[in-house]
């Protein structure tokens, strides 16, 4: 074959090549999930047809686009997403037989089957075509936690025994009846607590002599820096006493592992006892023989009632009045943040107390150094965590649960309810700090986004220069909650 022959040989082979080849194809995954393939196919049509019009003329003869711009197009390049919305199986309100289907995927259970575990989690029996490799759980519910049961209440735990995940941060959820005491103890860890119901009383003393009593109320926060002696009593403010929430600054603390001062003394022989506080040994006859960890006590007295120390009180105060802040109001909802400028003591644990209206949703964001410990309060949330490399998974949450994000993974939280959905997102941390996305595409020069997410410069509008932080229902034009089984 001559040379010139060959030539016209390669080329034409090329050009059929290039004639015949499909765009990248979507994922059978995506195309299946879709309620309505038809719907797709129209969309995906619409999209190729309108690229006619934006640098890409479609020749008669060969069928083939010829492109006006130097850049190639973005379907040469990867295929469009899906459009199916992947709205969550069921809402929290459906009472039918929750069944692992999702658009033409997946098949009923025949099986055995924890029906109410299953309506509590929808996104695992029947997840989004977008969920994709592995992330690793969650989700803990205090639910599941062992409860240790007391004279005068209960405590119940979450660590990465529980949750090995969460590396950083573990939690304690605890109730004292009225008057009822957590003992005098100490931690090898810094304790941050919120309070949700009820009012407790807190009493420190610091490592220069100088101590503190203080009452925090409900949705009010108290400190304690690592190795700080505290002890904490339910006031009588209701006849139910309190609840409250701790947050530890190390994953692998045990609340079991507290020093608590019962514990300690009655570990200690009675004759160094008596000889370290200079009295007769006749005065600690009646030392319990065990830790009381909790304990029921008369109601405390007010908190003027404290020792007067010669060398004053703590200069910083280890409660913060929370609950007296005034929340910054959003389009979806309202958030107040606490961290070390504000609460000086804490300085190893920030928060953000979010409220989310029905429909709305903490918006796609992510951390940028530190996992988030997250406990949800009330309500019913949707969250899809984004690991990386095609990793996705997304988990359902209720009022009791935890939830653990690792730093720098892009997630946001979704009220798939019709009730406030209301949580907390804490943080081992001096200062809080997020990244919104839709800040960082409003900031980042139009024509970069245009290229890189194929959007159209008049629609870049709908990305805010501001955080929105907690963004409403979708806009009235979208189907809204179009689930499979609600």
């Amino acid at each position: 074959m001559s040379l010139k022959n060959l030539l016209i040989f390669v080329t034409c082979a090329l050009l059929a090549s290039h004639g015949t080849a499909a765009p990248a194809a979507v994922s059978v995954a995506s195309l299946s999930a879709s309620s309505s393939m038809a719907s797709e196919s129209s969309s995906s049509l619409a999209y190729y047809s309108s690229t006619a019009s934006e640098g890409v003329a479609w020749s008669s003869s060969e069928n083939e686009p010829s492109s006006t711009s130097s850049a190639p197009p973005v379907y040469e390049t990867v295929a469009p997403a899906s459009d199916d919305p992947n709205y969550v199986a069921w809402t929290p309100d459906y009472t039918g037989t929750p069944e692992a289907i999702r658009g033409s995927l997946g098949a009923t259970v025949i099986g055995p089957q924890n029906v109410p575990l299953d309506l509590e989690n929808p996104d695992f029996l029947a997840p989004p075509t977008t969920d994709n490799g592995e992330v690793p759980n969650a989700k803990w519910p205090f639910s599941m936690s062992h409860n240790r049961l007391q004279t005068g209440g209960w405590a119940r735990q979450q660590n990465i025994n529980q949750l090995p995940a969460a590396t950083e941060l573990a939690g304690v959820d605890m109730r004292l009846e009225a008057g009822a005491i957590r003992e005098l103890h100490w931690h090898t860890a810094s304790e941050w607590a919120y309070v949700t119901k009820g009012s407790v009383q807190v009493t420190a003393v610091n490592q220069l002599g100088q101590n503190f009593v203080g009452t925090a109320n409900q949705g009010d926060l108290w400190f304690f820096p690592a190795g700080v002696p505290h002890s904490l009593q339910a006031t009588n403010a209701t006849e139910d006493g309190a609840e409250f929430l701790l947050v530890f600054d190390n994953g692998s603390f045990d609340e079991d592992g507290t020093f608590l001062i019962t514990d300690w003394l009655a570990h200690t022989p009675k004759e160094v006892i008596a000889k370290n506080f200079q009295a007769p040994i006749s005065v600690f006859n009646e030392l319990p023989d065990e830790e009381l960890y909790i304990f029921p006590a008369a109601s405390p007295g007010p908190d003027s009632d404290a020792p007067v120390s010669p060398y004053g009180t703590v200069p910083s105060s280890y409660t913060f009045a929370m609950s007296q802040m005034p929340a910054t109001e959003l389009s979806g909802g309202s958030v107040k943040i606490v961290d070390s400028h504000v609460f000086n003591i804490s300085k190893t644990t920030a928060v953000a107390e979010v409220t989310v209206n029905p429909g709305g949703m903490r918006e796609l964001h992510w951390h940028p150094t530190q996992d988030e410990w997250t406990y949800f309060l009330e309500g019913n949330a949707r969250v899809t965590v984004f690991a990386s490399e095609g990793n996705a998974g997304t988990f359902n949450f209720q009022g009791g649960d935890i939830g653990y994000i690792p730093a720098a993974h892009g997630h946001y939280v979704e009220n798939i309810g019709n009730t406030t959905l209301r949580f907390l997102e804490v943080f081992k941390t001096a200062t809080f700090q997020d990244v919104s996305l839709s800040q960082w595409l409003a900031l980042t020069p139009p024509a970069m986004i245009e290229a890189t997410l194929n959007i159209k410069a008049e629609d870049l509008k709908y990305f805010s220069k501001t955080k929105p932080i907690v963004v409403g229902p979708a806009p009235v034009n979208n189907t809204t909650n179009g689930t499979a089984a609600a």
